[in-house]
């Protein structure tokens, strides 16, 4: 694989190319950008994935829900359908995309919709008559055509975008530049045990002059199923299967894995086919088949509900300045504020 990318190093300036003159005629006015009278604050990252933009969705769902009407907006990736979807009793997994399926299961009383039109999604939400007061932007960092009033940049702890490159000689959608439209920047999956002084080093590798946040990952104590739930603790010594068809596995994997477990591991919203369900069934041999919480809403109904679990996850701020800055924002920017 080093080899192949080592092959493709001229392509990624071509591309570097492309995505630079993109955000150029963006920065100019060339291209329109379009902006909303409601607080509107993107989520994404600068790499292709493993950042952890669906702990930190429901984060910000969970600090605002309470007081204002929030919608989230996803593209809605792999997703059966086209064109705009409001979730409702009938959504699934495969027609709205797995984790706005995620949000919309955990999070009944807030609004998820769909749409790879962003700015017509945010006019479709705005039309209803509980219009939402503030909009969650998924994964939409890179997207220009909308200006949202919040970026949040999100980096993991292990893979720093100022450690990697541009696509495809590295995992970076654009340039590492693209991190000056940022508002705030949040590193991601942090040791728990991550120093001040660990932390003043990376806010000066990144070289921006944006508040730098550390968050870590906290995973529940207990695992879950659609009959009843499991405390890790007991699980960890039994003998079991762990799945999971995420970005970056590998933190999933250390906290429940023991010797006496296997793995399966599949790319990136995978979607499990008859003939996976097969394959996991053969290998788990009756044993409970652990999975995250992602994989779990495609995974559900496929396998039998006495062996299939998931385990929860959030993300834990090293500080609650991050609160106060998001606080601030919608309130100034709302009506309501």
């Amino acid at each position: 694989m080093n080899f192949l990318r080592k092959i493709l190093f001229p392509f990624a300036f071509l591309y570097w190319l492309i995505t630079f003159i993109r955000n150029w005629l963006y920065d100019i006015g060339v291209s329109k950008s379009y902006s909303f009278d409601v607080p509107i604050i993107a989520v994404g990252n600068l790499s292709v994935g493993g950042t952890g933009k669906t702990p930190q969705i429901e984060y910000l769902i969970r600090l605002l829900s309470e007081k204002y009407c929030v919608a989230v907006l996803s593209r809605g990736y792999k997703r059966s359908t086209t064109d705009f979807i409001l979730a409702d009793e009938s959504a699934t997994a495969s027609s709205i995309g797995d984790e706005p399926f995620q949000f919309h299961s955990k999070f009944p009383k807030i609004q998820v919709a769909v749409d790879t039109n962003r700015k017509n999604g945010i006019e479709q939400l705005l039309q209803f008559s509980n219009k939402p007061e503030v909009i969650l932007l998924d994964d939409a960092f890179q997207h220009r055509k909308v200006r949202a009033g919040l970026y949040v940049l999100l980096t993991a702890y292990d893979d720093l975008f100022c450690d990697d490159f541009i696509l495809p000689y590295g995992n970076l959608r654009e340039s590492a530049l693209g991190k000056k439209r940022a508002d705030m920047i949040i590193i991601t999956k942090c040791p728990n045990d991550l120093s001040e002084l660990a932390q003043q080093n990376i806010k000066e590798k990144l070289q921006v002059k944006q508040s730098v946040y550390f968050t870590t990952i906290q995973y529940d104590d207990c695992v879950y199923g659609n009959e009843n739930r499991i405390h890790v603790e007991a699980l960890k010594s039994e003998s079991k299967l762990l799945i999971a068809g995420i970005a970056n596995p590998k933190l999933f994997f250390d906290f429940l894995k023991k010797e006496s477990n296997e793995t399966m591991t599949f790319p990136d919203h995978h979607q499990f086919s008859k003939q996976d369900c097969e394959q996991i069934s053969a290998k788990a041999k009756g044993r409970k088949i652990i999975t995250t919480e992602k994989d779990f809403v495609r995974l559900n109904g496929l396998l039998p509900n006495e062996q299939l679990y998931y385990l929860p996850i959030k993300v834990v701020f090293s500080n609650t300045n991050f609160d106060k800055a998001i606080e601030d924002y919608v309130g100034k920017s709302s009506r309501n504020g």
